[in-house]
């Protein structure tokens, strides 16, 4: 709800500018520490809101059903940083030269905690990962891409 009133707030002030004569576009955000801020207060908003039980009543008729959503949702909201393979090599990652890490690393800090994971895609990170339960993606693609990412990105070939 908080996104649609805003994404209306957003479409009032466009249109008020528009109409008042100022239709110059607005300089780019340079001041990193800003953006570093802006991100770090979205991850604070998004921890605020996070409820794991939510995902304590989602259901799904089969492990096949929930990986196939999970891969639209990863095609959809994942791959351009961390790749169709999960190695971090995605097309905005390397074009923007971000650091994005990799999700079949040995190592990954989330390897095998769904749980996790679903926390750390809802909530995002301040580096450059979006708050995605901020950005549209509801509990049930959450649940249904984290299961994804662990069980099919991340299974032995």
């Amino acid at each position: 709800m908080r996104q649609f009133i805003s994404s209306i707030l957003s479409s009032v002030v466009i249109a008020f500018t528009l109409a008042c004569g100022g239709g110059e576009e607005a300089a780019p955000v340079d001041d990193a520490a800003a953006v570093q801020a802006a991100r770090a207060d979205s991850v604070v908003e998004a921890e605020a809101q996070y409820d794991p039980a939510a995902f304590d009543t989602i259901a799904w008729a089969s492990e096949a059903e929930a990986w196939e959503r999970g891969g639209v949702v990863f095609a959809y909201s994942c791959v351009k940083c961390h790749g169709a393979d999960g190695t971090g090599a995605g097309e905005l990652a390397l074009q923007h030269e971000l650091e994005v890490p990799s999700l079949v690393a040995e190592d990954w800090d989330y390897a095998g905690d769904v749980p996790a994971i679903r926390h750390r895609v809802y909530v995002g990170h301040e580096s450059e990962m979006p708050s995605w339960g901020l950005y549209g993606l509801k509990y049930r693609d959450i649940d249904a891409v984290s299961s994804y990412i662990d069980e099919v990105i991340r299974a032995p070939e």
